[in-house]
């Protein structure tokens, strides 16, 4: 089982960026998949997730409004498209799966089977 988060970078403060989640090994469509993100010195904090049909996502209220999570499951993939960058959004970023077809949504990282290594998000101001 794996998941592999690419896309992070270095961006100035309003730009945007778009994290992929690629998963293999574990059966995509029913797995509530899940954003965090830790900034140096920190704990590790919920972004965003997506329930295993779509339909359903939630954000932490940081982030409202300017990220969007979204996943494909032709391609095994999760999305996090993020918009109007700011500094504080500087992380590295993981992507997290859970196995839930109930439709529940978690945003607390120990709830999660599965993490990706990372991808680093700078933001510069």
């Amino acid at each position: 089982v794996q998941l592999q988060a690419s896309g992070g970078g270095l961006v100035q403060a309003g730009g945007s960026l778009r994290l992929s989640c690629a998963a293999s090994g574990l059966t995509f469509s029913t797995h509530v998949m899940g954003w965090f993100r830790q900034g140096s010195g920190k704990e590790r904090e919920f972004v965003a997730s997506i329930s295993w049909s779509g339909l359903h996502t939630y954000y932490t209220g940081s982030v409202k409004g300017r990220f969007t999570i979204s996943r494909d499951s032709r391609k095994n993939t999760v999305y996090l498209q993020m918009n109007s960058l700011k500094p504080e959004d500087t992380a590295v970023y993981y992507c997290a799966a859970k196995k839930d077809y109930s439709g529940r949504l978690y945003d607390v990282a120990y709830e999660y089977d599965v993490w990706g290594q990372g991808t680093l998000v700078t933001v510069s101001s």
